[in-house]
């Protein structure tokens, strides 16, 4: 007798991190997928081509903060599992549009938890107990580090952004509802992710974009904050063994083990472009740099420890930051088409998140 593989719903399934999780489910087989996005300004439908004509996986285009919508996708699919990626992410836009971040990241995150609760608490015993939801969540929360140390699972959260505030909140609403109503949680905070289909307000490939077209490289202050850098694909590996195997009620850090000034990085991103590109009239392109006022509230160093990850499910990140970097610059200078088109439709690189 075949065994039905698990149904999951990842929320976000149309942006940078929820696309690649969505097919790295489906992929290695590990289940049915029904993705839910909004399709607002970061989503691309092409992160999903792939997926195209797998019978094992549906877009369907809601908000989470519709209920009546959730509900009629928890009562028509009725998910084992909930991966929990919807939000606004960028902490640029978080400072000019906070109004819509409370909204997706906070109303948006009670609203489906409450549609989950309901669902899950109307299962029958097997499936109930075996139902899983995972919250996932940033470093940010934890606000800044001076030059030492690393975030670990206990670090008091001190948000600094707009953005950070948001997702904050959205961990406290996930572990109360736990903690409250006994909604089977599991709770992960991830470093910065780059990778394939990132979407191009982000420090790497908005660099490479600019970069391609000769345009100035915009990078805050020094240079000197420090970010630790995780491979998207390392990233859906750890996800899908938060929701399979880790513990109800607890939270685990994602990191990549792959710490880097961002101006460091930016050299290595630019020394890339050089040796791919030795033609291009704007080698070496580290000249392009150009150093910006710096971002409010900038936050000075994020590290994490993730040996609770480590110890109690066995995942370290696959991917070394200067193999994922040379896959990433690689893949962007491969699909130059898919940036030039979110560029022609909804962003064209402009500075954002200054304050008057």
């Amino acid at each position: 007798m075949v065994t039905a593989p698990p149904t999951y719903i990842v929320t976000g399934a149309a942006g940078f991190i929820g696309s690649a999780l969505c097919r790295s489910l489906r992929e290695n087989g590990i289940a049915r997928v029904v993705g839910i996005d909004k399709m607002t300004y970061a989503a691309s439908r092409e992160s999903l081509l792939a997926l195209a004509h797998d019978p094992q996986f549906e877009l369907i285009v809601a908000d989470i903060a519709d209920g009546g919508a959730m509900k009629a996708i928890f009562d028509k699919f009725q998910p084992d599992g909930i991966m929990h990626l919807a939000a606004e992410t960028h902490v640029d836009r978080s400072i000019d549009r906070p109004d819509a971040f409370i909204q997706s990241n906070i109303v948006g995150t009670f609203v489906l938890l409450e549609a989950a609760r309901r669902y899950w608490q109307a299962l029958e015993a097997t499936k109930r107990d075996g139902f899983r939801f995972l919250h996932v969540s940033t470093d940010e929360v934890y606000g800044s580090l001076g030059s030492e140390g690393a975030f670990t699972e206990t670090t008091p959260y001190a948000p600094n952004s707009p953005y950070a505030a948001s997702k904050a909140s959205a961990d406290h609403l996930a572990r109360a509802w736990h903690k409250t109503y006994g909604l089977p949680v599991v709770i992960s905070n991830c470093s910065n992710n780059y990778g394939p289909f990132q979407f191009p307000e982000k420090l790497l490939p908005l660099s490479v974009m600019k970069a391609l077209n000769g345009e100035a490289l915009p990078i805050y202050g020094k240079g000197e904050n420090v970010r630790d850098w995780l491979f998207v694909a390392d990233h859906a590996e750890a996800l899908t063994l938060i929701l399979t195997r880790g513990r109800i009620g607890e939270k685990y850090n994602v990191g990549g083990d792959a710490e880097r000034r961002n101006i460091d990085l930016i050299h290595d991103l630019c020394a890339m472009l050089d040796e791919a590109l030795p033609q291009s009239a704007h080698c070496p392109h580290r000249q392009l740099i150009r150093f910006v006022q710096d971002r409010p509230g900038h936050d000075e160093r994020y590290a994490m420890d993730f040996g609770k990850l480590r110890r109690e499910l066995g995942w370290t990140p696959r991917t070394s930051l200067s193999e994922g970097l040379r896959h990433t610059v690689r893949w962007y200078l491969d699909n130059r088409a898919w940036s030039e088109a979110i560029k022609a439709r909804t962003y064209g690189g402009e500075r954002l998140g200054q304050l008057p």
